[in-house]
C-alpha cells in the first residue's frame, strides 16, 4: 500500500511537471489530467504472471528478441527509441510524404505537440498504479537500447507510452492526410511493435497503449479548440501539397481585431439587421476578416484619429464569395421587402441590379476592402454621418451636399429623390473618415461614404471563397 501511494503521489507530481512544462513551451493543452479518458477505468489490468495472456506477452518478448538479428528492424527500432517529439514527428515524415517541423510545417507540429502533450497526461497514473516490472528487469536482460535501461528502470511498464504516442500520430496525421491513412497506421502500429523488439515493453502493454491512444484522440475531438487547430493544419497540408484551391488560401488574412486592438465590431452579415434581413451566407462568426497588407494601413488610419479621439468601429471588410451569392439570389426575390423601410425606402426593388447597388462581384471579396464609420471617444457615440450604413440611395454618395475632393459643404440635395439632406457637421464628420483613409493608401467608392479600398491590394484578381471566421 505505501508503494502504491508513493507511485501515485509521483504521478501526480509528473503530470504537475506536464502541464507546467506545457505553460512554460507555450503548448496548448486541450483538456486536464481529469478531463482525460481514465485508463485504470477503461481498460482491464495488465494479464497476471500467469495465465495465457502472460504467456503471449512471453512468446512476443522472444519474437522480439528474434527480430533484433534483423539488422534492419532492430535499426528501425532502435531509430523510434528516443523520446522526443521531434525525433518522433520525423518517423513519420515518409508515410505522412512531408517532412513535419516547427519551421516547415508550423500549424501541423503545433497541433502534434498540443495534441500529443495532452494525451501524454493519460499514461502516467495507470504506471504508478499497476507499477508492471518490465521485460528486461523481470529477466534480467540487457535492452537493446542499454542507455535506455537507467532511466526506465523502476517506472511502471503497462501502458507504453512510446506506443501511446506513436499510435495517437498516426491517427492525428491521418485526419490531415486521408489518402495516407494505410501507410501512415501501419508506420504506427510498427513503432508500438518496436517498444517489444528492443525490450522495453510486454506486448500487452503495447495493445493497451493503441487503445488508450485511441480513446485520447477522440476525447480531442470534443475540444473545439483542437478542432480549430486541425482545420489550420489541414489547410496548411493543402496549401503545401497545391490541394487548395488559391480562393480557398485564408492565409494571407488576419482578425482584424487582433491587428487593431482599439477596433469597434459591428458585423451586420453576421446579425439580422442589415438590408437582407437574415445573417448571410458564410458569416459563421461575428469577426472581421482583412489582408495584413489592408489591416497594416488601417492600424495607421486608427492612430491617427485615434490622438483626434476617434476609434474605428468596422461593419465589414472580407466577404465571401457565397455571402455575394446570398445577396445576389436575395435581389433576384422582388416580393422578400422585409428591410426595404430601413435601408431602401425610396428605391423600388427591381431598380437594385440596374444601378449596381447589387452584383454578382464585389471588391470585399478579395480582401482589402472595408465598411467603417467613426466613434467618438469622448461621447462614447458612433459619429454622426448623416446616414446609416448601407443605405440604398444617393444619400449615402460621398458628394451629396458637397464636394468630396475639396471638403467644401454646399447643401445641394438635388440627387435625392425625396429632398433628404445632411448637415454641414455631417458631411465634415464625412470627411474627417475619407481623408484619413485617403491619406494612408485607400480609395474611395463613389456611391458609400463607408466603403474604401487598398489602392495597392495584394489579390485585385482573386476572389476568395472560404467562410469569415476566427483564423
Amino acid at each position: 500500500m505505501k508503494r502504491l501511494i508513493i507511485g501515485m503521489l509521483a504521478a501526480i507530481l509528473f503530470c504537475g511537471s506536464l502541464q507546467a512544462k506545457a505553460q512554460n513551451d507555450s503548448v496548448m493543452l486541450y483538456f486536464s489530467t481529469e478531463e482525460m479518458p481514465n485508463i485504470i477505468k477503461c481498460l482491464p489490468p495488465p494479464p497476471d504472471t500467469i495465465g495465457t495472456d502472460f504467456a503471449n506477452d512471453i512468446m512476443r518478448y522472444m519474437w522480439g528478441k528474434t527480430q533484433r538479428c534483423d539488422s534492419v528492424r532492430a535499426n528501425i527500432a532502435m531509430r523510434d527509441a528516443p523520446w522526443n517529439l521531434d525525433t518522433l514527428f520525423s518517423r513519420f515524415n515518409g508515410p505522412f510524404g512531408m517532412v513535419i517541423s516547427k519551421e516547415t510545417t508550423p500549424e501541423i507540429y503545433t497541433f502534434l505537440v498540443n495534441s500529443i502533450s495532452t494525451i501524454d497526461l493519460m499514461r502516467v497514473a495507470p504506471k504508478a498504479f499497476y507499477h508492471r516490472k518490465r521485460p528486461f528487469e523481470l529477466f534480467h536482460e540487457h535492452m537493446l537500447t542499454i542507455y535506455e535501461e537507467k532511466e526506465l528502470s523502476g517506472e511502471g511498464s503497462y501502458p507504453s507510452g512510446h506506443s501511446q504516442r506513436g499510435y495517437a500520430v498516426a491517427l492525428l496525421l491521418s485526419e490531415i492526410n486521408p489518402a495516407k491513412a494505410d501507410t501512415l497506421m501501419a508506420r504506427g502500429y510498427m513503432y508500438g511493435d518496436n517498444r517489444v523488439i528492443v525490450g522495453a515493453h510486454w506486448q500487452s502493454d503495447v495493445d493497451a497503449s493503441r487503445l488508450s491512444a485511441a480513446f485520447g484522440v477522440a476525447r480531442l475531438h470534443t475540444s473545439q479548440a483542437f478542432l480549430d487547430q486541425l482545420g489550420k493544419a489541414q489547410d496548411e497540408f493543402k496549401r503545401l501539397t497545391g490541394a487548395m484551391s488559391p480562393t480557398d488560401d485564408n492565409s494571407q488574412f488576419v482578425n482584424l481585431a487582433e491587428a487593431i486592438p482599439d477596433v469597434i465590431l459591428e458585423v451586420r452579415y453576421y446579425s439580422t439587421y442589415n438590408f437582407v434581413g437574415t445573417r448571410i451566407d458564410g458569416y459563421l462568426e461575428p469577426v472581421v476578416l482583412i489582408t495584413r497588407q489592408a489591416a497594416e494601413s488601417l492600424r495607421a488610419v486608427s492612430d491617427e484619429l485615434k490622438a483626434k479621439g476617434y476609434r474605428l468601429k468596422i461593419y465589414d471588410a472580407y466577404r465571401p464569395q457565397c455571402a455575394v451569392d446570398n445577396f445576389v439570389r436575395w435581389a433576384a426575390d422582388i416580393s422578400d421587402t422585409l428591410m426595404r423601410p430601413y435601408f431602401y425606402p425610396d428605391l423600388d426593388k427591381s431598380v437594385l441590379f440596374d444601378q449596381l447597388y447589387i452584383m454578382e462581384k464585389s471588391g470585399h471579396t478579395r480582401g482589402s476592402t472595408v465598411d467603417l464609420t467613426l466613434f467618438d471617444m469622448a461621447t462614447e457615440k458612433e459619429v454622426d454621418m448623416g446616414g446609416t450604413f448601407d443605405w440604398f440611395g444617393p444619400e449615402s454618395h460621398p458628394d451629396f451636399c458637397g464636394n468630396p475632393e475639396t471638403g467644401e459643404y454646399t447643401g445641394d440635395n438635388s440627387k435625392s429623390p425625396t429632398g433628404r439632406s445632411i448637415t454641414k457637421k455631417q458631411f465634415d464628420n464625412r470627411m474627417i473618415l475619407r481623408n484619413a483613409m485617403l491619406s494612408h493608401g485607400f480609395k474611395a467608392l463613389d456611391s458609400e461614404w463607408w466603403h474604401f479600398t487598398l489602392e495597392n491590394e495584394p489579390f485585385p484578381d482573386t476572389y476568395f471563397t472560404f467562410p469569415v471566421k476566427g483564423l
